[in-house]
């Protein structure tokens, strides 16, 4: 049997709304959910099943509400994550797990974290997201002008936002290479090479067909959770966190992990230099390494210099 070979389910919530995942690697493998980012479904990218086989992962990627073929869940915010990720786990008979969100992915993972506790064994987020009324962080600052644009808009004229969001899901459904090469024209270098790859353009235009494949609805409900209360305290994110990020991340900028880790309680930050917003698509092997290792003793992802809370709070 191939250990590449993915495997496709659906399940229902209690509110009776379908949730699509897939789960690949190692059948008996660590179960690890990864949250795919805004706009995405489940599947962004990801290390191949072979390599996850052998590290012994068994990865689970699910369509958020709206996204691929998951049911809309209409003024969610980044707290239901976590009853969702609950129905998946269920399903799967998992009692235990690690979570790891990439981009838009991050706050719903810290939503895990946070509410199933007694689920959640360690948590990553890579180039995450800190809450729209951070205090004491200027929240666009040193995004890209058109992310800075996308936000000014739905904050102040939401259905002409919303009609954005609709034009560019359908235009990405029709010619995803469109949105990306959209994308890649705000972009720091670092990031153009990772994109360049074909396998990873490959697959990112493949996450962004299938993301919009019921239209915009997923897109648009992320938008306003991010903009909304995210529904949890950051002090309730018990466990061992991971904070990754990209030093030239011009998508969520670096200083967002920096509030993070600030306010998580056992949070590490690691940022690394010349590497921008999709080098988290390259570190994602090494982040499943650590989030099934033995987290008495957290430790730095291998070739990444780290640096824990204590360090940002001296800065």
């Amino acid at each position: 049997m191939s250990h590449d070979r993915v495997s496709h389910h659906e399940t229902k919530t209690p509110d009776g709304r379908v949730l699509t995942y897939d789960v690949t690697g190692h059948p008996d493998g660590e179960p690890v959910f990864l949250l795919h980012g805004s706009p995405g479904s489940r599947l962004g990218p990801k290390p191949r099943g072979s390599l996850l086989y052998r590290l012994g992962v068994q990865l689970i990627c699910y369509d958020r509400p709206g996204y691929g073929g998951s049911t809309r869940a209409e003024h969610r915010t980044v707290a239901d994550a976590a009853e969702d990720i609950r129905a998946v786990a269920a399903d799967l008979n998992l009692r235990r797990f690690a979570v790891v969100g990439r981009s838009g992915g991050g706050p719903h993972a810290l939503a895990a974290a946070a509410l199933l506790p007694e689920m959640v064994t360690n948590t990553a987020v890579l180039v995450g997201l800190a809450p729209s009324d951070a205090d004491g962080l200027d929240w666009l600052g040193g995004m890209t002008d058109g992310n800075v644009r996308e936000y000014e808009t739905a904050h102040n004229d939401w259905p002409k936002h919303v009609e954005r969001l609709r034009l560019k899901a359908d235009q990405a459904r029709r010619n995803p290479e469109i949105m990306l090469d959209s994308l890649r024209g705000q972009m720091t270098d670092p990031d153009r090479r990772v994109v360049d790859d074909i396998g990873i353009r490959r697959l990112l235009t493949a996450t962004y067909v299938e993301a919009f494949a019921q239209g915009p609805y997923g897109w648009i409900d992320d938008v306003a959770a991010f903009r909304s209360p995210w529904g949890f305290d950051l002090d309730a994110v018990t466990g061992p966190v991971l904070l990754w990020h990209g030093a030239e991340d011009n998508f969520s900028p670096v200083s967002h992990a920096r509030w993070l880790a600030q306010r998580i309680p056992q949070a590490e930050i690691q940022v690394q230099a010349s590497t921008a917003h999709f080098g988290a698509v390259e570190i994602l092997f090494e982040v499943l390494n650590w989030l099934i290792a033995d987290r008495t003793r957290i430790s730095a992802v291998p070739g990444i210099r780290g640096r824990r809370r204590a360090a940002c709070h001296a800065r």
